[in-house]
């Protein structure tokens, strides 16, 4: 009788209802693909993530993982993802921050500042939290890692001034400043070529 109750449940359902019973467990792709009867499982688990909240963890989150393994950490729910942001609009604030974190200054997919061993994940933070009359708007947007985005809800950080970064890349060695060159000639060819052809 229970086995016909399973079959009759969404693949999301059934690993909602696989993840709960087995909070504190390492579970790998397989045994979830096995479980969710579909090819979308990975969909299936991402919106049990981003739209119900779970504390679902993966090697991005935690370098201890290993990439196809997925943690239920606790049964505390995390801030679900508002589906009221558009795709246009996420794409145009990951876009306008450079795909990086305006905390830390992590890159997405590239390995994280804090931990080698871990990718830098991106979400989408409110500058002013919605709980604190923040709105969904572009202007109260922007890209936030996972690692950042633990500690800092409710939390406004100034972005650093000018003269405070060319400080501490003054302050850095020949190699670091070529970095920081490179990375500013591929974020912004066309103005590089500007200035190239101006010196």
């Amino acid at each position: 009788m229970k086995e016909i109750k399973l079959k009759q449940k969404g693949s999301k359902a059934k690993l909602r209802e696989f993840f709960l019973e087995n909070v504190g467990v390492i579970l790998n792709k397989d045994i979830l693909s096995k479980i969710a009867g579909k090819t979308e499982w990975g969909r299936r688990v991402r919106e049990l993530r981003n739209e119900e909240g779970m504390n679902i963890v993966t090697h991005n989150d935690r370098s201890e993982l290993k990439p196809g393994e997925y943690l239920l950490v606790d049964l505390k729910p995390l801030p679900a993802f508002d589906r009221d942001i558009s795709k246009e609009t996420r794409a145009f604030v990951l876009d306008r921050n450079g795909f990086t974190c305006q905390m830390c200054g992590a890159a997405a997919g590239e390995p994280h500042p804090y931990d080698a061993n871990r990718k830098t994940r991106l979400h989408l933070g409110h500058v002013i939290d919605k709980s604190m009359g923040g709105t969904d708007d572009a202007s109260n947007l922007r890209a936030i890692c996972s690692v950042c985005n633990e500690g800092a809800s409710n939390l406004t950080l100034n972005r650093p001034q000018a003269i405070k970064l060319l400080a501490q890349i003054r302050r850095a060695p020949t190699t670091d400043q070529l970095d920081v060159l490179r990375w500013i000639i591929a974020k912004f060819p066309k103005q590089a070529q500007k200035l190239i052809g101006e010196a």
